[in-house]
């Protein structure tokens, strides 16, 4: 029935190969081992240097890699470069991966926005969209569905604070303004709905709020999502389980705990390269571990209908 592939079923078969763990590239160069940055030309080799050892180690265990502009935007040209440099390494190792940009605006401006992080030096396989200036600030990213598989994941409810000042307002038609953000996204994931039923554009979805989630992944069948939260922000393995169906539709993200996990090594204050890269890998795949355990209990739960 659907004879092209979209991204979304690649990353659907990745979720359900290595489980869903997305490790998050918002590499600091303070994250990196002093050791690694003493023998760098630059911080933004020293960024890169790490980014490429995580790659590789976690390679067979994260289902994708989220990596957030802003920290390489704030190395200035050479950190676009280590930007550009670690998309393509990912890719070229055969993972997926999310820029996380958080594009927003309309028209022209939008397509150039499009173009600019769909191909060339910042192609990746999605990227990350605001939707708060209407539909039409999503539109020209979906013309890269069709003509190379291409996905986003639309903020609809994050796990920040400050979520509760707009997403959180309250509709005259019922519901609340992310409500309304996943119905609209839900119409649109019908019109490029991929071989594992979820549509090309998916919704970002914190795993924050446990009292909410349920209720969400129901409604949002069609709706493929990234899960932001876990871990430094309070959300834990039951909370992203909720969010998961039979453990897949869905990635969750970590970055600063699978990031920083050399820091709590009690083995070296500063260690190699390898066996930071080793840490961070543990922590991939603990989380994995514990998200998988969390899945079966919550499928228990369903069947018996016992309460959490």
């Amino acid at each position: 029935m659907h004879n092209k592939q979209y991204n979304i079923d690649k990353l659907y078969e990745a979720v359900a190969e290595k489980g869903p763990v997305c490790v998050g590239l918002d590499t600091a160069v303070e994250y990196v081992p002093v050791s690694a940055r003493r023998g760098a030309a630059r911080d933004a080799d020293a960024v890169f240097d790490y980014n490429r050892a995580l790659i590789e180690a976690c390679g067979d265990v994260a289902a994708c890699f989220k990596v957030q502009i802003a920290y390489y935007e704030e190395l200035g040209l050479a950190g676009l470069e280590v930007y550009a440099k670690t998309l393509k390494f990912i890719r070229e190792c055969g993972g997926l991966v999310i820029a996380d940009i958080k594009r927003g605006d309309i028209a022209d401006t939008a397509l150039r926005y499009a173009r600019a992080h769909f191909e060339g030096d910042f192609e990746a396989d999605f990227v990350t969209l605001s939707p708060y200036m209407g539909m039409d600030s999503i539109e020209p990213w979906l013309a890269y569905v069709e003509t190379k598989g291409k996905g986003a994941f639309v903020l609809m409810r994050t796990s920040n604070k400050g979520m509760r000042d707009f997403e959180y307002l309250r509709l005259q038609t019922g519901g609340q303004l992310y409500d309304a953000v996943g119905d609209k996204l839900a119409v649109l994931a019908e019109r490029c709905i991929g071989r594992y039923a979820y549509g090309a554009f998916g919704a970002v979805l914190g795993c924050t709020e446990r009292e909410e989630a349920a209720r969400i992944r129901e409604q949002r069948k069609n709706l493929f999502f990234l899960i932001p939260g876990y871990g430094a922000q309070g959300g834990a393995a039951a909370d992203a389980a909720l969010l998961l169906r039979n453990g897949n539709g869905g990635v969750v993200n970590a970055s600063r705990s699978i990031l920083k996990a050399w820091m709590n090594c009690a083995s070296s204050a500063d260690p190699g390269l390898e066996q930071a890269a080793s840490a961070a890998r543990d922590a991939a795949i603990k989380m994995r571990d514990a998200i998988r355990v969390a899945v079966t209990r919550t499928s228990e739960v369903a069947a018996t209908g016992t309460a959490q």
